[in-house]
């Protein structure tokens, strides 16, 4: 079975249900001060910021995407990039390429206009498909991508060099036949490029429905359950858990934006049961309920049953935060990488709340295993490098031989780069990505660990530890911290609050500044490293002088 028989599935069964709903509260509140004002008003059409789709409309948007496609002599092996911001459309477009037979291929929308142009020629893609938001910096690079031969602008008023997507309503909105096998090559999804330049790494559709299964097994998804997806679509992430119910025909809600009143009033409005996070947002709305902004007795909350987290080390004060406020959620920690097709290849399990701290065990179907720099497993309580195995790992990076060799064993085994431990109970510990680890005066330190102490300060909203250049000691340990908005702190105070951690262990340079992340949740760490090394260096060379 291939995941575009799914949803021929579901719209056999459940096609009158609804599939998808978007809300844009941002929309909405151009016009009034809060979304709150929603129930106080009559709304008119122009004020219309939640819209809905059926599996029935979902399947025939798809087939209509698909034979457009077609038309155009987009086949297997044919790439179709896909920007846009999350909105109703994102999905059937991307089922529409995969109906094609051709490939998927997401783009992050904080692309400029030459890392988009890289990633379409690294990728060979044949046919664009965007949004309004990106029409600036697509009109700056479509006289440079002459393999792109169609550009689909999914808007209105098209631009000149663009064709409009609505085009594609005038197709058949019967399924094209096309044999796809399971094997065949689905979709390239990017590297989140906090190493350097993305990888495209490409997944079969195997992977695709490896991971439909993976999430339903591991959060027991059922078609009374509603998913509420923040995280942009184009992500591993966001979708990957959206797939656990979409393998049983439950709902979804998309919602376009991150503030925790538009959050927890679209898990009330919405009736929404199963929330995924990143750990900036569950931080946000735990804190606009401390100041009184969230009364969560205003809400209807009580068929909320799982929020859980991935895409970054959780620290575990602040589950223990979240469990206070919400004690009847279930929690689950979820760790993957897009080489693995995102999340579930360890997973925490509901079951496991005693263990918060733990990413977890091996997920359903996957193996895991911790080595050493000769890649031999290494005993429990040692640090090592996590590999993974399973049927949602990548088959490759496109065009890269030698990052494929690097990172992939013959046998299978994909080796992540995140440093990791093992417990006696045979719990899995992330320590830090391999790259991140600073090494000061023969000394290796693992910034999570600093990281994860330092967020135990009540006043720290956020932080990221660094290393930077150091004549005599080779590394420093450097935190950025971003404090809270309402709140103070000193560098005296955090060097007094420091105290209780090993001397080798506490930060050299503290930093305040904003700490910037990704919009999957990572913090964006070489863009710290070159911002602050380069004016330390500056400032060293200045004391030489």
């Amino acid at each position: 079975m291939v995941i575009t028989e799914i949803l021929e599935r579901n719209a056999q069964l459940y096609g009158n249900d609804v599939a998808l709903v978007e809300i844009n509260p941002q929309e909405f509140e151009k016009r009034h001060s809060t979304w709150r004002e929603y129930s106080l008003i009559e709304p008119s059409p122009q004020d219309s910021f939640r819209s809905e789709m059926t599996w029935g409309e979902f399947e025939r948007k798809a087939n209509r995407m698909a034979n457009f496609l077609l038309s155009r002599n987009i086949r297997k092996g044919s790439k179709v990039a896909i920007l846009l911001m999350n909105c109703l459309e994102w999905l059937p477009i991307y089922f529409g390429i995969l109906k094609s037979g051709a490939m998927a291929v997401p783009l992050n929308f904080r692309y400029s206009s030459d890392e988009i142009k890289y990633c379409l020629e690294l990728a060979d893609v044949d046919c664009l498909v965007f949004g309004p938001a990106f029409t600036g910096r697509i009109e700056a690079i479509c006289d440079r991508i002459p393999r792109v031969k169609t550009l689909l602008y999914t808007g209105e008023d098209c631009p000149s060099f663009a064709e409009p997507y609505a085009l594609a309503s005038y197709c058949s909105s019967k399924a094209p036949v096309v044999n796809i096998d399971e094997t065949d090559e689905a979709a390239i999804y990017f590297s989140s490029g906090t190493t350097g330049f993305p990888k495209a790494i490409v997944h079969a559709h195997r992977s695709l429905m490896h991971a439909c299964i993976v999430e339903q097994k591991h959060h027991h998804q059922t078609r009374q359950d509603n998913f509420l997806c923040i995280p942009p679509l184009y992500h591993t992430g966001a979708k990957m858990h959206w797939f656990g119910s979409f393998l049983v025909g439950g709902k979804a809600v998309l919602l376009k934006g991150i503030k925790p009143e538009w959050i927890i009033r679209a898990v009330s409005e919405e009736q929404c049961t199963v929330v995924w996070l990143l750990v900036p947002w569950a931080q946000d709305i735990l804190d606009a309920i401390d100041r009184g902004e969230i009364r969560l007795e205003e809400y209807q909350l009580a068929q909320w049953r799982l929020m859980h987290i991935g895409a970054q080390p959780v620290p575990p004060s602040l589950i223990k935060r979240w469990k206070k406020v919400f004690p009847h959620h279930d929690y689950d920690t979820n760790y993957g990488l897009s080489e693995s097709i995102g999340p579930g290849a360890v997973h925490l399990g509901m079951e496991n709340i005693d263990h918060v701290g733990a990413i977890g065990k091996a997920g359903y179907n996957w193996q895991t295993m911790i080595v050493n720099a000769d890649r031999k497993p290494v005993a429990p309580g040692e640090v090592g490098e996590l590999a993974v195995k399973g049927a949602g790992v990548m088959n490759c990076y496109y065009k890269d031989e030698k990052a494929t060799r690097e990172v992939l064993s013959d046998d299978g085994w994909l080796y992540t780069g995140d440093m990791a431990k093992e417990d006696a109970d045979g719990f899995i510990y992330l320590v830090d990505r391999k790259k991140d680890v600073i090494i000061t005066g023969g000394e290796n330190l693992y910034p999570v660990q600093i990281e994860d102490f330092l967020r135990r300060n009540n006043a720290i909203k956020d932080v990221a530890v660094i290393g930077l250049p150091e004549p005599r000691l080779g590394e420093i340990a450097a935190a950025i911290i971003e404090v809270k908005p309402d709140m103070s702190l000193s560098e005296e105070e955090v060097n007094a609050f420091c105290l209780d951690l090993p001397r080798y262990q506490r930060p050299r340079k503290i930093i305040f500044a904003e700490v910037p992340r990704n919009p999957t949740g990572k913090i964006e760490k070489p863009l710290l490293r070159k911002k602050y090394g380069a004016a330390l260096l500056v400032a060293q060379q200045n004391e030489i002088n």
